[in-house]
Order: C-alpha cells, then sequence, then structure tokens
C-alpha cells in the first residue's frame, strides 16, 4: 500500500495558492534533480492567467520522502462554490493559505467552512511574511478566532502555522527565520495530515469532477473510497436518482507531477480517473459489479442568477465569428453542461434563444468571455436574480458583502451599498484602511463593484459570497441615465459627435462602424435619445473665420465584459463577437421601439 496524503487548498483570490502548489511541485523536482521550472503550470488557462484567477479545480501530486501526495487546488471565487464542494470530498486534510497582510476574507470562510462541516483537518500557511506591514501573528490569531466561530472541534483548533513566501521560495515554523526551501511545510502536511483510512471490501469511488478528452470522451475523476478498481474491470455506475448501469472501466489513470499516468490498478485512498465510464454524472459513484453499493450524492450550490443568451441578428452579424447559428450555441452550452456544475440550461421564448442560469455575473461571463475565443458570435441580456416563494413569502438571495477600502472614502461606500438595500453589520480599522461587512440583496451587486471601484480611485476591494435566501428588500433604483441610440448605419464621423458631446458620453471612437439602434453613448438625462453620428460636415465655398476647427473628443467608456452585463437596461443587449463587443437596443427600429412602449 502507498503512502498517500490528500490535501485540497483553501485560499482568498489572489493569496498566492497556485503559486505554491508551484513551488511544491518545483521542490520535488529538486531532490529529484530535474531543470528548473518557468511559468505557473496550474492556471493553464488563457481567462486564468489574465484574471489571475482559479477557475477549474485541478489535480497535481507531488512525491516527496516516501510519500505521494495529493493535492487538489479549488477556486477562491463564491461564483463557483459548485466546485468546491465536489473538492473537498476527495481530500483528508486541508492547506489553509492566507495573506500575512489581509489575513482572512470572506471567500477563505466560504470553503474554509465547508470542509470544517466535513471534519478535515486544517494546516495554516501565512503567506507572503515579505511584504512591508505584513502582520502574521496577529493573522494567525485570526485564523484561530475564524475557526472558533464556524464551531470548529478541539482536534480542528489546534492547527499547526507554517510561515513563509511562495514567491521567494522558503517556509519556516518562524517567521523571523528565513530558510532556503519549503521542506517545512512539505513535513507538516505528512505528520500533520491523516493518511487515508484503508477499507476492504467492494470497490466504491465517488465521482467527484471530470474532463472531457476529444479522443476518449468524458473521463471521471474520484478518490477511492474502499477496495481495488483495476483495468478492463465490469463495474455499476449508481446514478443520483436510484438508476444503476452495468459498465466496464478502460483504463485507469492516477495523477503524477501534472501529467496522468496509466496503472492497472488503484488502491483505496487514492485519487484517479477512469476512462470508458458512460453517461455519467459527478456525485454518481462507481460501485462493484455484483452488489453496487452507492456513497451519499454530493449537494450542489444551487444558481442565483439567469441570463438570456441568443444568436447574433444584428446587421453585422456573421462577420467575425465562426460559429453563429442557434445549432451551434446548443451544442457549446450543451458541452458546457457536462464539465461545468452550477450551470443549467432551458428553452429561451423564441427559438434560437436559451435561458442560462450560473452562480453570478463573474460565473457567466467567464463562460460567455469562453465562448467568444472560441469563435462565437451570440447576445446575451440583462442578468435577472432568481427569487423563490418560500411558504408563500416571495425570498431572494442575499449575498454577504465585505469592501476593504482608504478610511477617506468610507462615507462614499456605505451610501452607495445602502442606496441598494445593503445593511452594514460591521465596520473594523485596520491600519490606515477599512473593512466594511453588508449583506446585500443579489440584485443590488450587479454594477456595483464597478461604480465602487470608480468612486474610489481603483482602491476598494470588494468580495462577496452567497449567504441564504431572504424575504425580498423592495426595488433597489436603476441606473438614471438613458442611451445615446445610433439613428442610421454607417461610420461615426468625429465632426458630429463634437455638435453631441453636450448631449453625454459615447462609447466608441470616431471612425468606428455602427449600425441603427447601436447604444453608442450615455445620454446626460433619464429618457433615451435617438442621434444622428453619421452625418458629415457639408462643403461650401464660402470660408469663414473660425468654422474650420480641430475637433478634440474626450476618449471614449469602454466596459469590460462585465461591466457592459452590468450596466444594461432591460430593452438592451450585448452583442459578443470574437472581435467586438457592443451595446444595442432588443428593437433596432426606432418606430418599434415606440410602439412596444406604448
Amino acid at each position: 500500500m502507498q503512502n498517500i496524503r490528500n490535501i485540497a487548498i483553501i485560499a482568498h483570490v489572489d493569496h498566492g495558492k497556485t503559486t505554491l502548489v508551484d513551488r511544491m511541485i518545483y521542490q520535488a523536482k529538486l531532490t529529484r534533480n530535474v531543470e528548473k521550472m518557468g511559468d505557473l503550470i496550474l492556471d493553464n488557462n488563457d481567462l486564468e492567467r489574465e484574471r489571475g484567477i482559479t477557475i477549474l479545480a485541478k489535480n497535481v501530486s507531488v512525491p516527496y520522502k516516501d510519500c505521494k501526495i495529493n493535492i487538489i487546488d479549488t477556486p477562491g471565487h463564491a461564483d463557483f462554490g459548485g466546485e468546491v464542494e465536489r473538492v473537498l470530498n476527495m481530500a483528508d486534510g486541508v492547506l489553509l493559505l492566507v495573506d500575512a497582510f489581509e489575513g482572512t476574507m470572506p471567500q477563505t470562510r466560504f470553503v474554509l467552512q465547508k470542509a470544517i462541516e466535513m471534519g478535515k483537518k486544517p494546516v495554516v500557511v501565512i503567506n507572503k511574511v515579505d511584504k512591508l506591514n505584513c502582520r502574521p501573528d496577529e493573522v494567525n490569531e485570526q485564523v484561530f478566532d475564524l475557526m472558533f466561530s464556524l464551531n470548529a472541534t478541539e482536534d480542528q483548533l489546534d492547527f499547526k502555522t507554517v510561515y513563509g513566501s511562495a514567491k521567494q521560495g522558503w517556509m519556516s515554523l518562524d517567521w523571523r527565520k528565513p530558510t532556503n526551501d519549503i521542506i517545512p511545510l512539505l513535513d507538516l502536511i505528512i505528520s500533520e495530515i491523516p493518511a487515508p483510512e484503508v477499507k476492504e471490501g467492494t470497490p466504491q469511488m465517488l465521482i467527484s469532477s471530470l474532463e472531457y478528452s476529444p479522443y476518449v470522451g468524458r473521463i471521471a475523476i474520484g478518490r477511492i473510497t474502499r477496495g481495488t478498481l483495476k483495468t478492463g474491470m465490469p463495474v455499476t455506475l449508481c446514478k443520483r436518482d436510484g438508476t444503476m448501469e452495468k459498465s466496464r472501466i478502460k483504463d485507469i489513470m492516477v495523477f503524477e507531477g501534472l501529467e496522468k499516468r496509466k496503472v492497472d490498478e488503484v488502491m483505496c485512498g487514492d485519487l484517479c480517473a477512469l476512462v470508458g465510464i458512460e453517461g455519467f454524472d459527478i456525485g454518481d459513484t462507481i460501485a462493484d459489479y455484483e452488489n453496487p453499493e452507492p456513497l451519499p450524492p454530493i449537494s450542489i450550490d444551487e444558481p442565483t442568477m439567469s441570463m438570456m443568451f441568443m444568436i447574433n441578428d444584428s446587421p453585422f452579424f456573421g462577420r467575425d465569428g465562426k460559429y453563429v447559428t442557434s445549432r451551434h450555441l446548443k451544442e457549446r452550452l450543451e458541452k458546457e453542461l457536462e464539465k461545468n456544475l452550477a450551470l443549467r440550461v432551458k428553452e429561451g421564448p423564441s427559438a434560437d434563444s436559451f435561458v442560462v442560469y450560473g452562480r453570478g455575473v463573474l460565473h457567466l461571463s467567464v463562460l460567455i468571455e469562453t465562448m467568444r475565443r472560441e469563435g462565437f458570435e451570440l447576445q446575451v441580456g440583462q442578468p435577472k436574480v432568481l427569487d423563490k416563494n418560500i411558504n408563500g413569502v416571495r425570498c431572494e438571495p442575499i449575498e454577504h458583502l465585505t469592501i476593504d477600502l482608504p478610511e477617506e472614502m468610507v462615507g462614499k461606500a456605505i451610501e452607495m451599498a445602502t442606496r441598494r438595500k445593503a445593511s452594514l453589520l460591521h465596520m473594523e480599522h485596520r491600519g490606515d484602511r477599512t473593512h466594511l461587512d453588508f449583506d446585500i440583496p443579489a440584485r443590488g451587486l450587479i454594477g456595483l463593484r464597478s461604480n465602487l471601484l470608480t468612486a474610489t480611485q481603483g482602491e476598494a476591494v470588494v468580495a462577496h459570497r452567497f449567504k441564504a435566501y431572504e424575504p425580498y428588500k423592495g426595488e433597489i433604483e436603476k441606473r438614471q441615465n438613458g442611451s445615446l441610440v445610433a439613428m442610421e448605419t454607417g461610420v461615426s464621423v468625429a465632426y458630429a459627435m463634437d455638435k453631441l458631446q453636450d448631449r453625454g458620453r459615447f462609447f466608441i471612437f470616431p471612425g468606428e462602424e455602427i449600425y441603427a439602434g447601436q447604444v453608442v453613448g450615455e445620454h446626460s438625462r433619464a429618457n433615451d435619445l435617438n442621434i444622428n453620428i453619421c452625418k458629415t460636415k457639408k462643403l461650401t465655398n464660402v470660408r469663414a473665420a473660425g468654422t474650420d476647427e480641430k475637433v478634440v473628443l474626450p476618449p471614449p467608456i469602454q466596459f469590460s465584459l462585465e461591466e457592459a452585463l452590468e450596466y444594461i437596461q432591460e430593452d438592451e443587449l450585448v452583442e459578443v463577437t470574437p472581435k467586438a463587443m457592443r451595446l444595442r437596443k432588443i428593437y433596432l427600429d426606432e418606430t418599434e421601439r415606440k410602439r412596444r412602449r406604448g
């Protein structure tokens, strides 16, 4: 029996989790004399690298001494909560990674709470002790208080702490005494994290994650909780709804470093990937062929937000994208459902539209951005929050929101949050920054982040996690300003835009192609205004002083995808193509819009 440790890493976004795992792989290679490593290995998806966040949970294994350490990287964003619970099912202990300056953050709490409920043993890593103003001892106290408030057991509260800097590549039991490597951390993992229990009997494996390969189809990943699995072995797939299907394992792979290696059999306690099992879902059990015994399935967070996806029907349709029909869109969403757990898709009101349900704006915008890079053209509507009827009362999802910002900007932040029906729970000064805690309806979060960043000159650190469904809090004021809508299709002209500057702010550059019904700017008043910005200057042979001044236009407002989704009104859509992103009215024709408004 191989000596195994299964650990999941918990950390808030950007506390250095992925860098630490990279260091561990590097350390293991050093002990085996392998060349120096390059880039971050784990966040290998383009989007993850650009945003600096982990979206998909990944599995890695590190050999150390005579032990195999299976490391499972978890996403820190509450929007990817569906990923987290499944991952913790595969681990025996957790590595809680905390920034030595920022301390525990709300999303660390979100995952830690689940780990403590599941009885996992923690090891605390206080990272970035090389930062100025860091406070490792205070943060260690803070971690203890947090675990205590989450009802941790005596054994869980008796955790060991290691300090260091993953970026500089050292860890030590005393932060004042830096070392040259991260061996103290690896030693702690082996001494503190329990080895998996070995259970004899018929095989059982809960499918906790999956991968998709264009060659072999879907690959089931999970941890063997009892018995052993062998290549070519007949097994029963026990589904969540209680049905049983007979199947056969084609290949078994175990994780080795970042690669997978084919093996003939896998023992109890190890993580493995199975090829050849058809029609499984996450939460199903692979069990014995003759006497199948299913394990309890995993509960997955419900979606809290929906968005309409439809094919692009604007006048510029099909210019940039490869995939533009509703068949392409449907196939792509169905493929995403295979691996994206917290997603649901339903047919929309029209034949070429789909309602997509997800965990938040970030969760859905990552999907849209991925599709756009693959060459899809689509249009998406305004994000809508899902209400529930509980005992006859209309309830909505409430999120726990934390804002961390400089002291002089606190008033502004509180005012912006309370206008969106947030209630302030707690306020705490940390050095020259202030930490605010709110409960806020999920719909109040739409657009709040971008507004806060603007109001605080980019200083605010905003984080939120789902709390519960609570009674509806009443109407929230919407965006105050109307839209500037183009009247005709053509090329925008600086001369016309200059004359309309006092009407509002533009979203486009002069010389851009536009179409009638496209939203080209924000009106300075509350109503929508139709404008013609394709009008050129009439040329006459009369010259007068002052007629030919140079046109100087302020730079247009440029939205990111999330900002655009948060900005649009109910009668507007965001058109997303591989090369462009435009805002538009649902009905491009002006008379049609008037008729609909009545």
